[in-house]
């Protein structure tokens, strides 16, 4: 696939922190891409300088091999993090004055089938939920129909079923062939939307490729989690990898059968066992750490 938007050697600076430091992407079209990393690994300020809001210390960006500029500015959507939406209008009116921004526009009933806001568009947006603002405000980033659309951490806040119904309106985009730069902070989304991930921290991608592969790449072996309540303490004597959390604990192994043996062995109560993959989530850990980022 061809490369719709790319980074050559990417820093970026602020009072003496290289908050980017020689990035290199290339983002290909037609693909979901995910950007993750943990608070102040260089993320929010990677977005920011591929959405054309903030310019590069030094380090190139282009878009269809261009500069970023008039094409790439009416070609691009993007559903921040936190948008302020015009109070006492509707859904409909912030949609047209969104829309009067750009020269290519799509008509407001279309985007009102794709994101579902058939129920709530002539309604005053001070009255929407959480779920239905989030829809809104993903119809306002495609007023424009797209090429290129970043999507900020565009659940957080929402509850299970809304976000699910939000993943499948990403899918519905994906399918009309849009290229998506995704960030979030929840790893079963990311692995549920994204071709291709990218994670950072200090400012460098440390790990980069699909889901499954990387998985597949970093992991051999399974979980096994038992509650913290059936686990002795202190812990017995095991061959085994045990990572004791707040409320469970696991154990990593590559044969299970001899896992469990030794466990029996050990008198450990298996009623409430539970035996997972390994998920982004345990690879984020491994690749950034367990400790609390401000």
């Amino acid at each position: 696939m061809p490369t719709l938007l790319e980074t050559h050697h990417l820093i970026k600076h602020f009072r003496g922190v290289q908050a980017v430091n020689g990035l290199d992407l290339a983002i290909p079209s037609g693909r979901c891409f995910g950007l993750l990393g943990p608070n102040g690994a260089g993320k929010t300020t990677t977005v920011e300088i591929l959405e054309g809001i903030q310019e590069p210390t030094s380090g190139a960006i282009r878009y269809r091999g261009e500069p970023l500029g008039l094409r790439f500015r009416q070609e691009v959507g993007i559903m921040f993090q936190s948008t302020a939406l015009q109070d006492h209008i509707t859904g409909r009116e912030n949609l047209r004055m969104f829309g009067s921004f750009y020269q290519r526009t799509l008509p407001i009933d279309d985007l009102s089938e794709s994101c579902a806001l058939g129920e709530f568009l002539d309604r005053d947006t001070r009255k929407l939920s959480g779920g239905q603002r989030q829809r809104l405000l993903l119809a306002i980033a495609l007023v424009n129909d797209p090429e290129l659309l970043f999507l900020d951490e565009p659940t957080t806040g929402l509850d299970p079923q809304a976000r699910r119904n939000f993943w499948e309106l990403i899918h519905q985009i994906k399918g009309r062939g849009k290229t998506i730069v995704l960030t979030t902070h929840y790893m079963e989304e990311a692995y549920h939307l994204c071709d291709e991930i990218a994670i950072m921290d200090h400012g460098r991608i440390i790990a980069q490729g699909t889901p499954r592969d990387l998985l597949a790449a970093h992991f051999d072996d399974v979980v096994l989690q038992l509650p913290l309540a059936d686990f002795p303490d202190p812990a017995p004597a095991l061959a085994l990898t045990v990572i004791r959390g707040r409320d469970a604990v696991e154990i990593l192994t590559r044969d299970v059968n001899a896992a469990i043996r030794e466990l029996l062995a050990q008198n450990i109560s298996l009623a409430r066992l539970q035996i997972r993959p390994r998920t982004l989530e345990d690879l984020f850990l491994e690749l950034t750490g367990r400790e609390l980022r401000t």
